[in-house]
């Protein structure tokens, strides 16, 4: 038995650079204390505590936790890399929907470092080496540039060889981010930019130039997930149901195709919107808004065909015909997605989600989508895991 799941309350504090914000204990804290003020929830109602992160030592969660109190309820950590956040999510929404609770706080934080993402542990296997093994056989390793560089970005060239996408489609999807952060006081990087600027920014691993590069980052976001009975109970807010969640890891296409694009999560992607979408019986024709990984540009334009939102080989003329912004078919991360707003591996899941929420209360400002009724969230973590999510506004 599955029991309807809500997002009652919604949190953040604004993404910074490294060594320009809190520490992670008082990010995910201040994050908790958002979404329970949100909710209209005291923290002693709260039945289980999910919190996720991917750079800390064991039990960071319960640092931030006690920042809000110490009432005993059971604290789950999890790291699930760049899906991290959105796993937490997954875990808590399971624990309603199963009646193992009734009231779930779920949140994500990083404190990053700066510089392009490495291995803290050197002394042991890499988890990912079946990945850059692949990578390696299908299109060489380049010592020079960074790894998940080299990943998406070989998969951006996999769809230029496919469909003759050009380097310059990539790139107006940088300029798109960075308009869409212009409204979002929680974004890192609010300044307009230039298709030229993009194409002229140091180049990372072609055809990604730095600027279509999402920054390391720091920061925090929450939500409080409840069951029915529990909002009508507390008179909390219903508006927002979680219609269809799926959590995928890696199948045999990631590994046996030589295909960059599927190597970097293209399938997982895929079978997980095709699950979602099942589920809720909503389909990707009729999502105004997005909320997906945008970690580099290619990502971004390869997800569009992963989610259906777009057929294969589509994803050029949908970036050129203006279709994922305002005005066009589906408003892709109006926050400015990864790419503008940060990505604090972490938090990333559950600022998509508290987007989405503000989206659909009508409370995301001047980067509301009109009239948004459902919603979609694509969260991506290769090692691998991807998370679906799609979530519809009550009424």
């Amino acid at each position: 038995m599955s029991r309807n799941v809500f997002v009652t309350g919604v949190g953040m504090v604004p993404f910074t650079k490294p060594g320009a914000g809190d520490p992670y204990p008082l990010l995910g804290a201040a994050a908790i204390k958002a979404a329970l003020a949100d909710a209209g929830v005291d923290y002693q109602s709260v039945d289980q505590l999910c919190a996720g992160f991917v750079y800390g030592d064991s039990c960071c969660g319960q640092a931030a936790a006690y920042h809000v109190g110490l009432t005993g309820i059971p604290v789950v950590n999890v790291n699930n890399n760049c899906a991290t956040g959105s796993t937490a999510l997954w875990i808590g929404r399971q624990a309603i929907a199963s009646g193992e609770a009734e009231c779930v706080l779920v949140v994500g934080f990083e404190q990053m470092q700066r510089g392009a993402i490495a291995a803290h542990f050197t002394d042991r296997p890499d988890p990912s080496q079946r990945l850059l093994d692949v990578m390696a056989d299908t299109q060489g390793r380049d010592e020079a540039a960074p790894i998940a560089a080299q990943l998406f970005g070989g998969a951006g060239r996999m769809h230029m060889q496919l469909y003759g996408t050009r380097a310059d489609t990539f790139a107006r999807i940088a300029v798109k981010a960075r308009r869409h952060a212009a409204n979002n006081p929680n974004a890192i990087f609010r300044d307009p930019l230039t298709l030229d600027e993009v194409l002229a920014s140091p180049s990372v691993f072609d055809p990604l130039t730095r600027l279509q590069c999402c920054p390391p980052s720091c920061g925090g976001a929450a939500a409080v997930l409840c069951s029915e009975a529990f909002a009508k109970k507390h008179g909390l807010s219903r508006q927002v149901r979680i219609a269809g969640q799926a959590l995928v890891t890696d199948g045999n296409s990631s590994f046996d195709e030589n295909d960059m694009r599927r190597l970097v999560g293209f399938d997982m992607t895929r079978r997980a919107a095709q699950r979602v979408y099942e589920q809720s019986g909503i389909g990707p024709g009729d999502v105004p808004v997005v909320e997906l990984h945008d970690c580099f540009t290619s990502n971004e334009l390869i997800t569009y065909e992963a989610l259906g939102l777009v057929e294969e080989g589509g994803a050029e003329r949908f970036i050129l015909d203006g279709d994922n912004t305002y005005g066009g078919r589906v408003v892709t991360n109006p926050s400015g997605g990864l790419l503008s707003k940060g990505h604090p591996l972490g938090a990333t899941g559950l600022a998509q989600c508290a987007e989405l929420v503000w989206q659909l209360r009508g409370q995301a400002g001047a980067r509301q989508v009109d009239g948004a009724k459902v919603a979609l969230q694509h969260n991506l973590g290769l090692g691998g895991a991807c998370v679906v999510t799609m979530y519809t506004k009550a009424g």
